[in-house]
């Protein structure tokens, strides 16, 4: 029994990391996703199909898992598949992997289950948190994952975010709401497409809701199952309450009923 005990104990204390990791280590902006938003769910698939998937893959989600999201597969074909013809085929990066070690030190990861491991809030912080930095070999850096070895993929759609130097060429810092040190960022250039002005406070919502669209993909892609899934919990709990609680309690009374 004492052997049994150190065993839960063990198993619980592995969960705990794996649970703080899941949120992402730190405390971020919560997103709401809603996987029951298909047209957002859409929008976030074809984002990453036109800005995620030249450098990393998917190599858990199959093309013809989108019909589940509405697409059909003329338009999955048409719209969504850049480096295969067949639907049933996984999401795979159309980069060399040596050339991506070559070009960023290392390969990019694969992003089938990167909101599982990472957590919503995480992504959502880090998409919005790229910024100008000379000193890195992509020129970009990130609030939220210092030194990041890739290039903003939405700096188009976002602008371009410079850090303020001081007088000796030194990043200036200030802290976040969070009271963590973080380097003065100031607008340097609008969005092309969020058409966001450099003061940063016109069209803000755009983007972020851009951002948001691609987090819920990459939340549905990690479980793309969960929406049939939650539908089957909610059927399996109305026959449980609507139909066999009754015949219990029924079942009960004719049992109990010569017992006084």
């Amino acid at each position: 029994m004492k052997k049994q005990w150190k065993n839960w104990l063990a198993a619980l204390m592995l969960a705990l990391p794996l649970s703080a990791n899941a949120s992402g280590g730190g405390h971020y902006e919560h997103v709401d996703i809603d996987l029951g938003d298909q047209v957002s769910l859409q929008r976030g698939a074809q984002i990453f199909a036109n800005y995620c998937l030249s450098c990393h893959s998917a190599s858990g989600m199959r093309y013809n898992r989108l019909q589940d999201l509405g697409l059909s597969e003329d338009e999955i074909r048409k719209n969504l598949m850049f480096t295969t013809d067949k639907t049933g085929d996984v999401m795979q990066s159309a980069m060399n992997p040596e050339d991506a070690k070559r070009w960023f030190g290392a390969e990019p990861p694969d992003l089938t289950l990167i909101a599982r491991s990472r957590g919503a809030d995480y992504l959502y912080a880090y998409l919005r948190g790229f910024y100008k930095d000379p000193s890195r070999p992509t020129g970009w850096n990130n609030l939220v994952f210092d030194k990041v070895g890739m290039p903003h993929p939405l700096w188009e759609q976002q602008g371009i975010r410079a850090v303020e130097l001081d007088s000796k060429g030194q990043p200036v810092m200030v802290k976040d709401e969070h009271g963590n040190l973080v380097p003065k960022l100031y607008w340097e250039a609008t969005g092309l497409h969020s058409r966001r002005l450099p003061n940063g406070e016109v069209s803000a919502k755009e983007f972020d809701n851009y951002a948001k669209d691609l987090v819920a993909y990459l939340v549905y892609m990690g479980e793309p199952a969960q929406l049939q899934r939650k539908q089957i919990g909610y059927g399996v709990l109305l026959f449980l309450f609507a139909i066999m609680l009754p015949l219990a309690y029924f079942l009960k009374k004719e049992y109990w009923k010569d017992v006084h």
